[in-house]
């Protein structure tokens, strides 16, 4: 299975429903998801090395990484330090493992802190804050890196925290950056969320332009809620 020339899982052929198309660390995660769930690599297996799969998918081995991420996410694999990654469920576990917190830590976290946030930015932000939040957002729309997007998107929701002007909510914000980078990157391979997201934050910087607490938090408010239900999509798989 060659990844590297195409987004395209399949092509449609006569009467065949053509599949969406998907980046390659999507097609190789779907790919890996699908040995394993099926049992094709039983549980205890250890997978190829990082080399190995980049040359079998045709890829480079930062997809590979990206996919295995996504894994271990997932509760399917976990990787042990010089030793390789190998499988450990060939189901979703119930919860995500995004760096130091969870899936559950984050969702029942977020709205306390980043929604009365972007109501605060609404309220304070600077001239240089909202220079940085639509550069933010216009790289986001136009980025084809999935590394580089999720890097943005934890990016984005630093600078909205440190827009508000409260140092608690900065400091925290910037504490669950590598979990938000984790989160995203799973939900755009296994959700496709990138796009939905990009429509997302423009209504927030919308409304922290326009000077709109109420309209800020809402907007943050709704996008969350987005994104919890995206979770739970995948954890009642």
């Amino acid at each position: 299975m060659n990844l590297s020339d195409s987004r395209t899982a399949g092509q449609q052929s006569g009467g065949a429903i053509p599949l969406a198309r998907l980046s390659a660390a999507e097609a190789v995660f779907n790919a890996i998801r699908g040995d394993i769930e099926s049992g094709h690599v039983a549980v205890g297996a250890k997978l190829s090395s990082e080399a190995a799969l980049a040359q079998q998918y045709g890829v480079s081995r930062s997809v590979i990484r990206e996919a295995l991420r996504s894994c271990t996410a997932l509760g399917l694999t976990v990787t042990r330090t010089g030793r390789g990654t190998f499988v450990v469920a060939d189901h979703v576990a119930n919860d995500l493992v995004l760096g130091q917190f969870s899936a559950r830590d984050l969702t029942e976290a977020r709205p306390h802190i980043e929604v009365p946030a972007a109501g605060l930015a609404a309220d304070r932000r600077t001239a240089e804050d909202l220079d940085v939040l639509r550069a933010m957002v216009a790289s986001m729309s136009v980025e084809t890196d999935p590394e580089a997007w999720v890097v943005l998107d934890s990016a984005f929701h630093a600078a909205i925290a440190r827009a508000s002007g409260n140092k608690v909510f900065e400091s925290v914000v910037a504490d669950i950056r590598d979990a938000l980078t984790h989160q995203s990157e799973t939900l755009n391979l296994v959700t496709d969320r990138q796009h939905a997201s990009d429509v997302e934050h423009q209504r927030i910087l919308n409304a922290i332009e326009a000077g709109s607490a109420a309209e800020a938090s809402a907007a943050m408010s709704a996008h969350l809620r987005a994104v919890g239900d995206a979770l739970d999509s995948i954890l009642s798989q």
